[in-house]
């Protein structure tokens, strides 16, 4: 009797440490931001496109994650939460909306190398 016992143990053990691992995504690449011409189109979520909210495309990410974004080379971040699938172009991670690309200090360069870390995940 105690075997069953040992292995629900075991098994919710084992349930608790992955949904702790869930939260520490993490992911270095590049990053580029959405075109002013996408404003207020809709996007994978079903909501608008807003340029001026902290939001961003990833391809995996569930919608409404919270992920901190930072770029190396000013050390500045910026916390946005997924609302969109993509980038699709080769070597990007995150396509950022315009503020969050303003925040990070990208818009000049365009794409940029980032850091992303999962601060909360939508579950």
């Amino acid at each position: 009797m105690k075997f069953p016992v040992f292995n629900c143990l075991v098994l919710i053990a084992l349930i608790f440490l992955s949904s702790c691992a869930a939260n520490r995504f993490t992911e270095e690449g590049k990053a580029s931001y959405y075109s002013d011409k996408l404003a207020g189109r809709k996007m994978a979520n079903g909501e608008k496109y807003r340029p001026g909210k902290l939001t961003a495309a990833h391809k995996t990410l569930p919608f409404g994650t919270k992920v901190k974004v930072t770029n190396p080379k000013t050390n500045r971040s910026v916390k946005v939460t997924i609302t969109d699938r993509g980038p699709f172009a080769p070597g990007r991670v995150i396509d950022l909306s315009r503020k969050a690309a303003r925040k990070l200090d990208i818009i000049d360069a365009g794409v940029a190398p980032v850091k992303l870390k999962a601060t909360r995940r939508k579950k």
